[in-house]
């Protein structure tokens, strides 16, 4: 079985139910996005779902004083993620007549969006066939496939990048980046996972070589 079918069968029984996840709207996804940098989910969640409330557009989110919507991020950290937010909101209303770019360029060209940042909402709201690589990903490509190459580099990004765009389900693109960086979160750990189980033991490069400590 392909990479993509095993990890796509594992997600229809495992993968998390989050929000985010039910939704196609780029501005929604967006918000999850830069809420979950630097955020674990379980504190993020409720900012989400706060932010939405509050502002269930983008619209709204441009209209906003910035003194609101720093108050509603209290609590989060690395204001500047907020800040950033705020003005990309604005610029998507003045700019682009409140209309959410769709494409990976314009969206990566976004104030505080990042290549992940713009792939997540590229492949989650538009079914685009771009790879998300964030740590999660990077531990479990490095484990199966034996990438001993640091992570934190350019030259490791364009390898993992290659591998993951010979990966991908290009007509479930969603699917499979929500499924990767949910294994790497809960199944392929980086302290003690439960290799012996794992439907990749077969061909992990990292268990079979008794790795799995060291990589990435």
């Amino acid at each position: 079985m392909a990479f993509k079918d095993k990890i796509l069968l594992w997600y229809e029984s495992y993968g998390r139910d989050l929000p985010w996840r039910k939704t196609c709207d780029p501005y929604h996804i967006w918000i999850s996005e830069i809420i979950l940098q630097q955020t674990r989910i379980e504190q993020g969640l409720s900012y989400y779902l706060k932010f939405i409330d509050a502002f269930p557009t983008v619209q709204h989110l441009a209209e906003a004083s910035e003194q609101d919507v720093l108050k509603l991020w209290q609590g989060l950290g690395y204001y500047s993620r907020c800040r950033n937010l705020h003005a990309a909101a604005k610029s998507i209303v003045s700019d682009r007549n409140g209309v959410f770019p769709d494409t990976y360029e314009d969206i990566l060209a976004l104030k505080g969006v990042g290549k992940y940042t713009a792939a997540a909402i590229a492949s989650f709201a538009f079914r685009m066939n771009y790879p998300v690589i964030d740590g999660n990903v990077y531990r479990v490509i490095s484990r199966i496939y034996g990438v001993y190459s640091p992570i934190g580099t350019q030259s490791a990004f364009k390898q993992f990048e290659q591998i993951l765009f010979r990966l991908i389900d290009t007509e479930r693109p969603d699917l499979f980046n929500q499924a990767i960086m949910d294994f790497g979160a809960t199944y392929c750990k980086p302290v003690s996972p439960d290799c012996a189980n794992c439907i990749f033991a077969s061909e992990c490069v990292a268990y079979r070589n008794e790795k799995v400590d060291m990589l990435p």
